[in-house]
Formats: C-alpha cells, sequence, structure tokens
C-alpha cells in the first residue's frame, strides 16, 4: 500500500501525484446493481457562436444533464431474471433523469452513482441532447 498525500485539497498517491493513472485508482468502484457515470465535458462556447458560457450557467447545465458516460458497472447490474437484457454496458452514453443519482466530485471531474433502472435510453452519439 502506498502513502497518501492532499494536494490542493486531493487526495493523490505520493509515487504518482498528478499522474493519470493515480486519478483513475481513486473513481470508486460500484456495488450492488449501482452504475458510476460521468458527466461529459460542456463546450466552454455557446453552440455555434463565439459567447463564452457563464460559470454559473456552466455549473447549472452540469447538475441538471440528463446525458452520462458509463464507467463502471457494480457486479450485480441486470442480474435479476426480470432484465432479459442488460440495458446498457460500460462505454454507453446513456440518458437518466435530471438530477438523478449520488453526486460527486473527484479531481474536479462529475460523476453520478445510479441504480440500475434510473437509465432511460442509450444513445449513440450525445451531441447536441440537452434537457427542456
Amino acid at each position: 500500500m502506498t502513502q497518501a498525500a492532499l494536494v490542493k485539497g486531493e487526495l493523490v498517491d505520493k509515487e504518482e501525484t498528478g499522474t493519470q493513472q493515480a486519478k483513475a485508482k481513486q473513481l470508486p468502484d460500484p456495488v450492488g446493481w449501482k452504475l458510476l457515470c460521468a458527466v461529459p465535458d460542456l463546450e466552454e462556447r455557446f453552440e455555434n457562436t463565439e459567447i463564452i458560457r457563464p460559470e454559473l450557467n456552466h455549473t447549472q447545465e452540469q447538475f441538471a444533464t440528463v446525458v452520462l458516460f458509463v464507467m463502471k458497472m457494480g457486479p450485480d447490474c441486470y442480474k435479476d431474471p426480470k432484465y432479459l437484457t442488460p440495458w446498457c454496458k460500460e462505454g454507453d452514453f446513456v440518458i437518466a433523469r435530471q438530477y438523478s443519482g449520488t453526486r460527486l466530485r473527484i479531481h474536479g471531474k462529475e460523476f453520478r452513482l445510479l441504480n440500475e433502472d434510473q437509465i432511460e435510453c442509450t444513445v449513440e452519439d450525445p451531441r447536441g441532447i440537452s434537457r427542456v
């Protein structure tokens, strides 16, 4: 087990401070029927304009987003016989209700922990999809 250090409010391995590998090790492993989903990064500017998004708008959009990216799945996801086929898999973009799930921020990146049945659909290309 490596020693950990608190760097700028974040816990990182001393041996791998600042590396992507150290950050990836800090992602939680979902348990049971939970999914760990990343909130995709928003464009810095409003679509088809040169207008930069205000920080407040950026924060509100991330908080209420409906588009998520499935990073990890708990060991019991979609194992129940009521699911004839899994609704999604790791690496899928999915749609879930706005404000759903447990919000986490890890190294400045927003994640959500959702139940398997909170997934509404999968989407191949999430660009252009926004909440109403």
